[in-house]
């Protein structure tokens, strides 16, 4: 049975009158490719070079309101595999999902979309990047795994520093 304190106390999961909907939810409601561009531009010498590509790959994380309970979350994921002889190919994803919340508080909502939706959609954006770099005629892309929910804390914790040594006068220490 819940206790007074019990997060199942605290939570009050019981409907509201009249059949309203109190109980926090949050989860995707569609995903798909937003834009996409593949580029091949030194085909087709680049496959006849040897040298192996040097990825340089770039994420970004973008949150867009819909309306009162939506909103787009956005993952954009750039490609540049290059060697000494020249670029080999880019890849340029944004890939986006609809995410539903309702009843959540600011702060866990803004976890939601800039760290559990990317979560949930970037398996399959690195598949859709996959697929881009093999139809473009090379080995897979297999993006490693990425720890959303590491990189939202760590970006939490360098904004809370960043206040703190704003808010701390010149010379005090």
């Amino acid at each position: 049975m819940a206790e007074e304190g019990d997060i199942l106390t605290d939570l009050n999961l019981d409907p509201a009158p009249n059949g309203a909907d109190t109980c926090p939810v949050a989860g995707v409601i569609s995903q798909y490719i937003k834009d996409m561009s593949v580029e091949n531009p030194n085909a087709p010498e680049a496959y006849q070079w040897q040298d192996p590509p040097q990825i340089d790959l770039q994420f970004n994380i973008g949150a867009t309101q819909v309306n009162d309970e939506i909103h787009e979350v956005e993952l954009k994921i750039n490609i540049n595999a290059k060697c000494e002889k020249g670029s080999i190919y880019l890849i340029e994803l944004s890939y986006c999902g609809l995410v539903g919340m309702r009843n959540l508080p600011e702060e866990q909502a803004h976890a939601f979309l800039y760290a559990e939706a990317p979560r949930l959609l970037f398996p399959f954006a690195r598949r859709v990047v996959a697929d881009a770099s093999r139809d473009a005629g090379y080995q897979p892309l297999t993006i490693d795994p990425i720890d959303f929910n590491g990189l939202y804390a760590q970006r939490i914790q360098a904004q809370r520093a960043q206040q703190m040594a704003e808010q701390t006068p010149a010379g005090e220490a």
